[in-house]
């Protein structure tokens, strides 16, 4: 069925008396990004979006390409469908939607049939209605997507959670993968005895577990007791991800305030913060565990904030393409899109 955003009006007005109302917490002198996200920034950005920012403008740019809702194994799925030759399969991550990848559309579009659904229980697929939507059972439903659209073979891109499902897609059903392309992929060590400079890029798993873990580990264990509080202030939802689109203070502006607010603004009219962090509890048991290696032939795309390994990533995959880039970050698409698309666009062109 044929989809387009259309929020009303007193939607977003009750948003912006809620911005209006915020009740701020103090802040330590001195401690900046030490202790969470930094008071100053956020009140800057909530003013922003209190005054500035125009959800009407990311809603008539959405609405550009074309969006479809189905059902898949009892669950409202969203997915945008635009182009034509090879399809493609894109998975966001969280937090996101479909609308990750809007910035890479006219470009991979010339070349490819994109399709790119949105997790459920994220923005307009909506909250999940039962348990069990982990990395398994979401890559199943991309299946039956894709067999519901005739695709019989297609290529798969994904990073963050989209980098976990996309490998789960392409070990169930391998004959119909062209390719497999990842970014932000993290093989975890397995003993193995690792090189200065391997060390050196996974210290960014050691910076995550010491330091940046604490959101994981919440909505892995008592994401309904968080979802209280994300479902009721906006401000707090916008804390709770702009931790990591600042990441965590190390990069602020690498996203623009819009492509911010864009994400977190959808997620709030959709009301779907706390359903979308409930995939770290349904998944809990697939993260970090041993996997199979995967035949399909693997593309892998690292930015300086990655903690990939080359070497680890070969015991896992097929990989045929590897680069490294200089920029870029966790949330590639939204802030060198244009690194994506040549890089993808490489990588098939392999195959």
């Amino acid at each position: 069925m044929e989809f387009r955003v259309e929020v009303a009006q007193a939607e977003l007005d009750g948003l912006g008396r809620r911005l209006e109302g915020v009740r701020w917490p103090d802040q330590l002198p001195g401690v900046e990004w030490g202790y969470g996200v930094e008071l100053g920034r956020l009140r800057e950005l909530t003013e922003y979006w209190r005054t500035s920012y125009d959800w009407r403008r990311f809603e008539a740019r959405l609405n550009q390409y074309p969006q479809y809702v189905t059902e898949i194994d009892g669950q409202r799925v969203h997915y945008v469908q635009t182009g034509s030759g090879t399809p493609l399969l894109l998975l966001h991550g969280w937090p996101g939607a479909a609308s990750d990848y809007l910035d890479v559309i006219d470009t991979l579009s010339q070349d490819f049939t994109l399709v790119i659904p949105t997790m459920p229980g994220f923005g307009f697929s909506g909250a999940t209605s039962e348990t069990g939507w982990g990395t398994e059972r979401i890559a199943r439903a991309w299946i039956a997507l894709m067999e519901q659209l005739g695709y019989e073979r297609y290529g798969v891109h994904g990073y963050d959670w989209g980098a976990r499902i996309g490998p789960a897609i392409a070990r169930a059903v391998p004959d119909r993968i062209i390719g497999l392309h990842l970014d932000g992929y993290l093989a975890f060590p397995q003993g193995e005895e690792l090189t200065e400079t391997e060390q050196q890029r996974l210290g960014g798993l050691d910076r995550w577990q010491k330091e940046r873990s604490g959101y994981a580990a919440i909505q892995s264990t008592r994401p309904q007791t968080l979802a209280y509080a994300l479902t009721d202030s906006p401000v707090g939802q916008l804390a709770w991800n702009l931790e990591w689109y600042d990441d965590y203070g190390h990069r602020i502006g690498a996203i623009s305030n819009d492509a911010i607010l864009d994400s977190v603004t959808q997620t709030w009219l959709t009301g779907t913060a706390g359903s979308s962090g409930r995939i770290y509890r349904e998944a809990l048991a697939s993260w970090g565990a041993p996997t199979p290696h995967c035949p399909v032939p693997t593309g892998l795309a690292v930015f300086p904030t990655d903690s990939t390994v080359r070497r680890l990533v070969d015991r896992e995959f097929n990989v045929v393409h590897y680069t490294e880039f200089d920029r870029g970050g966790h949330f590639a698409a939204l802030e060198v899109p244009a690194l994506v698309a040549e890089d993808l666009l490489n990588f098939f062109r392999k195959l």
